[in-house]
Formats: structure tokens, sequence, C-alpha cells
């Protein structure tokens, strides 16, 4: 693989920004690389960075071996959301100004089917609010343990919960708690609002450990996605909120999208038949 390490002005988020690039390219085993590439943006967890995603994840193998590109960004803990009052745009940095950036300096397709948006814990979040937000760019939803919290934050306390978040800083990320589930950071929201007006949803899959305490809201959209009639795939297995449940659950996640280069001639652990 090739990693690119990329800093940029940012419009949306008002200064100077980084994030990293996965190509497939693999010396010890040369492939031939079908252009324009896919394209999968991977959305790092709560206290995570662009960076993080290199321990305990194999990216550059999902990069070669589904000859895909990877991007990375940072969320700075802000849940991949806007924060209109602040000008922070990260929803609009991720679904509209890193996608357009990346495809003009990387041979990347431009094509909603080869366009997938991923991420586990908080990203697994951002991946499902901006891949329906912008359903028009993502083809693809890959969602592992999301921190689907939304309908829970009205009842936050100044106290620090587990991960020592306070009400404060939900309301610094997510705005007037009490409206939480009225508008596009809840997911339940944004599906109907996409089932509405006829919108074409993403593949999306999505999966969650038996014993993670997240567990409770990805059952619950699955149920809710069940009843609009949104297709979509749901795992639930033994795990936790850990690597031992991330990594092969992404890579099943996208073992799920059928468009990708698969090279036949390689074993390759990463996708499930």
């Amino acid at each position: 693989m090739a990693l690119i390490q990329i800093g940029f002005l940012s419009e949306k988020l008002k200064r100077k920004v980084h994030f990293n690039a996965i190509l497939p390219i693999d010396p010890m085993f040369p492939m031939p690389v079908k252009l324009p590439l896919k394209t999968a943006y991977m959305l790092h967890g709560y206290t995570g960075s662009c960076d993080g995603w290199f321990t305990g994840h194999s990216l550059g193998k999902l990069a070669t071996n589904n000859n895909i590109a990877i991007i990375l960004p940072n969320a700075e803990n802000h849940f991949y959301v806007d924060d209109e009052q602040r000008g922070d745009m990260h929803g609009e940095f991720i679904g509209s100004e890193l996608v357009e950036f990346t495809r003009k300096i990387f041979p990347l397709s431009d094509k909603r089917e080869d366009t997938i948006i991923g991420g586990i814990s908080m990203g697994g979040y951002g991946a499902l609010r901006n891949g329906l937000k912008y359903n028009d760019t993502f083809g693809h939803i890959v969602a592992i343990s999301p921190a689907i919290i939304t309908s829970g934050l009205k009842d936050s306390t100044d106290e620090p919960n587990p991960i020592g978040a306070t009400r404060g800083y939900y309301e610094s990320v997510f705005g007037d708690l009490s409206t939480a589930t009225q508008r596009d950071i809840d997911i339940c929201w944004l599906s109907e609002k996409m089932k509405r007006e006829g919108a074409s949803c993403p593949n999306i899959y999505l999966a969650c450990g038996s014993n993670d305490n997240l567990v409770f809201e990805s059952r619950r959209l699955h149920e809710h996605l069940t009843s609009l009639g949104i297709t979509h795939v749901y795992e639930e297995g033994p795990g936790t909120h850990d690597d031992l449940f991330f990594d092969p659950h992404m890579a099943a996640g996208f073992a799920q999208i059928k468009n990708l280069d698969r090279p036949p001639e390689m074993p390759n652990p990463f996708w499930v038949d």
C-alpha cells in the first residue's frame, strides 16, 4: 500500500486540516490497479484520529485486497456533525468538501456506487448520519458498533458519563438536546425524511456486539429501518466495543459491497463469500 498524508485549508472548517490516504499499491504483490479507483471514506471513533486507524486495524489490506482508495479524515470528537453557531461544519466537510477535494487530487471515481462511507463507534454514527444525509454521494454505508446516542442526549447531566462526556460537551456538539431527535443529527429522523422524499438509500451494513452497551440503539435502528422497508444488513454477535469485534465485521461489511474489484488470484482474509 501507499500511505500519504495531506494538509489543506478547509473552507468548511476555516482552518488547515490534514487527512491520510491509503492507495492500493503494493510493490511486494503487484497487481493491476483499475482506474478510476473506488473510494472508502473511513471515520474514526471518539478520542481517535486519522492516525489511530493504523493501530489494530488492517486498512492497508482492505485497500489492496479490494483495489480501493481509503481516505481517513479527523473529526476532533465532533461526531461528524455541523456546528453552525461556531462555523465548524464537520458534516459538510465529510459529505461534500473532502469528497470534492480528494477527487481532484486522486484518480477517484465520481460514481455514487463506487463511493463508500464507513466507521467505528463515533465514526459509525458519522457514517450513518452523513451517508443518509448525502445519499446522492454515497452508495454504501458500513457502520460498526455505531454510537447512536441522540435519543438519550436529553437525559445527560453535568456529571461525566463513563466516557467522560458531560451535558455541556453534548450541547457544544449537538446544540439543543431537547430537539436532538427532531432534526438531521438523528438517524431515525433522517431515514424517515429520505423515505418521504423517495431518495435512493445507500446500501447499509450495520453490526454491533451483543455485549456492547451501544447494541440497544443498533437494534432499535435495525427495527426502525425494517419498519420503513429500507433494505439493509444487520449483524449482531458475541463481542464488545473493541478491535476483536470491529475488524472482522468491517471486513464483513465490505464483503457486502458487490462491485469491488477483488483480485481472484490472491487469498483474501478480508472478504467473506
